[in-house]
């Protein structure tokens, strides 16, 4: 298949910020992209793209996130770190979980420009709160903690070979994506998770037996762009393992990328919200700058 037909699919990149003790690229900004999630996207025929951030000490020319927007066919909200307490309107519990403020800068603008254009947006494991905490939601700062009842979802040990199962809501987009699969095994390598969903956001799956939401999904209205994330890291299905196949999930999302190229959606406003907080998180970040 030649390039020009082949889907553009955006990555949002994950942060190493500068530091004065590493050997490697000292006092250096870093943004990267983990290997797996882009070979998962590419193996269905898509392209990836890193979508780096625009903005930074280095930050020079004129392009901006609106541009990737236009010019992609959908976006993937990679895992990673914790998502900053203030973006959700809370105090960090503890300085471990304070997570990454000027990630959650980038990310939000990321979600904004993309949404405003119209074109598809999936995320994964922090991808999914994110979302759930750009278009209004909140998080459980730690699931151990704040949570009666959570079973373990991250094991530092065994990392990507933890797992536990899932229960997928009957009558929802995932059901219809496996019709023969009302329980599942999925990977779990998180510990914060989803305290309240974002309006107009449906659950699609839940852990089980907690109840912690494991796939989200914006309801479908005139007008409204493809929005769906999972807490689970399909990329690390493994063939012949029995956890869930990604293959449904990673297809019905290049299915709306595709439809969304063939007909492009006229400039939306973007979604509520997501400027305002950006807003308000950077003002809170330049004050609490040494």
């Amino acid at each position: 298949m030649p390039a020009s037909t082949r889907l553009k699919i955006g990555l949002s990149a994950c942060f190493q910020h500068a530091d004065p003790a590493r050997p490697l690229f000292t006092g250096k900004t870093l943004q990267y992209v983990e290997q797996s999630i882009a070979h998962w996207i590419m193996s269905a025929g898509a392209m990836v793209v890193m979508v780096p951030c625009p903005t930074g000490a280095t930050a020079r020319g004129d392009v901006t996130l609106d541009h990737y927007a236009e010019w992609l066919d959908g976006i993937v909200m990679h895992g990673g770190a914790d998502v900053w307490p203030g973006s959700y309107g809370e105090e960090p519990l503890r300085e471990e979980w304070v997570g990454d403020r000027v990630r959650d800068l980038y990310d939000l603008a990321v979600v904004k420009a993309f949404a405003q254009a119209g074109k598809p947006i999936f995320g994964v494991c922090r991808g999914l709160q994110l979302i759930n905490v750009a278009f209004g939601g909140a998080l459980y700062q730690d699931l151990q903690t704040q949570h009666p009842g959570a079973q373990q979802h991250r094991n530092a040990t065994t990392y990507d070979q933890h797992f536990h199962d899932i229960h997928i809501v009957p009558g929802s987009h995932l059901a219809q994506l496996y019709p023969d699969k009302p329980r599942a095994r999925v990977n779990s390598i998180h510990h914060q998770g989803i305290k309240r969903v974002a309006p107009d956001f449906v659950v699609e799956a839940l852990s089980e037996p907690d109840g912690v939401p494991e796939a989200i999904r914006l309801q479908a209205a005139p007008g409204r762009g493809y929005i769906a994330a999972t807490q689970w890291h399909p990329e690390f299905h493994r063939v012949g393992s029995d956890t869930l196949d990604d293959t449904a999930i990673l297809n019905d999302f290049l299915a709306a990328c595709t439809t969304a190229k063939a007909r492009p959606a006229a400039p939306a406003p973007g979604p509520r919200g997501i400027r305002d907080r950006a807003a308000r998180l950077l003002r809170q970040a330049l004050r609490r700058r040494p």
